[in-house]
């Protein structure tokens, strides 16, 4: 009887021992749980891709066994467009869903209203796509930081490139909220301190996806100016190259596009895509080898499409976030926001830097012109330009920054 007793008791203590096994191990193999915000169905033609490069880069760091032993896994949330929607979804994700940290948005006043309540919270938030210079320079925080080339990196690139020409007077066309505010300022700060005789005759200001494409039009050819600076986009940037087609706006003059080149916004025009503008963009289709060209038929094998610059910056979005937890060995704010300050990340674009001293990603931009290729918009005549490049010093920072930062 006491044999049995005790063979009993052995029993029932491997089991206990088993399944605290099963546990642990069951434990250890939990995912890692990232929110992702985005206005998927308000601009579809740019989130969409965008979460195909997400799908595809979880795919590929799942498959070769997710990180820190554990599968990654994004929790895609749909805001509406709506800053108020945005901040309801990232509590939800933050205190109710498990994400470890936040990403994603598209525009930039949504993007600024995550990142004030990422600094409250004490929450990382990695900015993927908005571009507003606000977001890491005057309401930068310790928790936020930024993946995608910048309003300021963008627009200097495209202002050394207008400083080469003999053009002096420039008209500006911007949608009216935080990004087109600050693309304006980036361009005439860069383009001024390369040429510091050139002048800005007129500045308009269409509120997002509600132009007036026809009056703009008059405003700026009733103002004369030798080159134009447009940072519409969208169903916007549509209209506005239409009417400005018809009416001889670009005629004999130079005109500068942020994010014109962007497939995103460039396919849709077909045959109506401008000619001859400078412009940031993404010439997939003209990569031969290297990173970039593995990226893209990688993209268009899992998805039988070509990819836009938004699937590029999913793609990037994983790769960061993937190397970010790695460098943390732990999931914890305190780690990740401390990984992410210097972080190195390998890319289809190369090497990008975390910039310790305001969070802002070395990733840079494509910049050539626009040209008509088989009834299709394309840029050629491209180049990378690195990011890093075009970027403030420390001592221009400190003055940006917020001084408790």
């Amino acid at each position: 009887m006491k044999l049995k007793k005790k063979l009993v008791g052995l029993v029932a203590v491997s089991a206990m021992a088993l399944s605290g096994a099963l546990i642990s191990t069951a434990h250890a193999a939990d995912p890692i749980k990232i929110g992702e915000i985005n206005h998927y169905k308000r601009l579809a033609a740019f989130a969409g891709p965008y979460k195909k490069g997400i799908e595809l880069a979880l795919e590929e760091v799942n498959g070769a066994g997710g990180v820190l032993d554990r599968p990654l896994e994004f929790i895609f949330r749909d805001d509406q467009g709506k800053p108020g929607e945005a901040v309801k979804i990232a509590e939800e994700l933050m205190e109710r869903d498990g994400a470890v940290m936040l990403t994603g948005t598209i525009l930039s006043n949504i993007g600024l209203a995550i990142s004030s309540l990422a600094a409250e919270k004490k929450y990382l938030y990695l900015a993927a796509e908005p571009l507003a210079d606000a977001i890491v320079w005057a309401k930068g925080n310790d928790y936020t930081f930024r993946l995608r080339a910048s309003t300021h990196m963008q627009a200097s690139m495209l202002a050394e490139a207008a400083a080469a020409t003999d053009a002096k007077t420039y008209a500006t066309i911007a949608p009216n909220y935080a990004y087109g505010k600050d693309a304006v300022a980036a361009f005439k700060k860069a383009l001024t301190a390369l040429k510091p005789d050139v002048e800005f005759v007129t500045e308009q200001w269409p509120a997002l996806f509600k132009i007036d494409a026809g009056a703009e039009v008059q405003a700026i050819e009733r103002a004369k100016p030798d080159a134009i600076y447009n940072v519409t986009f969208g169903g916007d940037l549509a209209k506005f190259v239409r009417e400005g087609t018809t009416r001889g706006l670009f005629d004999g003059r130079n005109v500068y596009g942020l994010l014109t080149g962007e497939p995103e916004y460039l396919d849709p025009l077909k045959d109506e895509a401008p000619e001859g503008w400078t412009v940031t963009g993404y010439p997939w289709y003209d990569f031969e080898d290297g990173d970039n060209k593995t990226f893209v038929d990688a993209y268009m094998a899992k998805f039988d499409e070509r990819p836009g610059i938004g699937s590029l910056v999913g793609y990037m979005t994983v790769q960061s976030i993937a190397a970010g937890i790695t460098k943390a060995g732990a999931t914890d704010t305190d780690s990740l926001v401390a990984a992410f300050k210097g972080l190195d990340v390998d890319t289809p674009v190369g090497k990008i830097h975390f910039r310790k001293q305001d969070h802002q990603a070395t990733m840079g931009a494509f910049v050539g012109t626009t040209a008509l290729k088989d009834g299709a918009g394309v840029i050629v005549d491209w180049s990378y330009k690195d990011g890093a490049d075009y970027l403030p010093s420390d001592e221009e920072v400190a003055k940006l920054r917020p001084a408790s930062q």
